[in-house]
């Protein structure tokens, strides 16, 4: 908790009060954090223990168990490459090791200008389209290793624009 500021507490705590009368407020406390801040360290979890009673054992559990919260920041860009079974039959592994070439980095890892996190995903539920990768929750369908590096350069212009 040493390492939050005055602010950061003040907010978390005010997330959590926001679910004080709620039967099972964790998910909705952990979603409301990972939408503000982009992900929940230790740190936020102990805050988060003390404020509902719930074991920072727990609610690490739950933050490592879910693919949508992570314990480090993501990039600007979240690149979730789908490696479920019908995404996986038509090439996604070929597709997530282009990403990963590209970017030098290996899934679950951020690039080093803090730009592009690449996640490997066990199913985004868009089986007719696969391989689906999804960036920021736009979702690209049938993703071939050729669309890669374009798919990439699009967002560096944006981020440079």
């Amino acid at each position: 908790m040493a390492k939050l500021n005055a602010a950061a507490q003040a907010q978390i705590n005010e997330i959590c009060n926001r679910y004080k009368g709620e039967k099972t407020p964790l998910m909705m406390i952990l979603s409301d954090i990972q939408n503000e801040y982009g992900y929940i360290p230790l740190e936020v979890q102990e805050l988060v223990s003390h404020n509902t009673g719930i074991s920072v054992a727990e609610i690490y559990g739950v933050v490592t168990f879910y693919s949508f919260f992570s314990l480090t920041p993501k990039g600007k860009y979240v690149i979730g490459c789908c490696l479920g079974t019908a995404c996986y039959v038509k090439g996604a592994q070929i597709v997530i090791d282009r990403f990963s070439e590209i970017l030098g980095i290996e899934p679950g890892q951020t690039t080093a200008d803090g730009l592009f996190t690449l996640d490997a995903l066990r199913c985004i539920g868009a089986c007719g389209i696969a391989p689906a990768v999804s960036i920021n929750g736009k979702v690209y369908p049938k993703v071939d290793v050729e669309h890669v590096e374009g798919i990439i350069e699009s967002y560096r212009k944006e981020a440079s624009a």
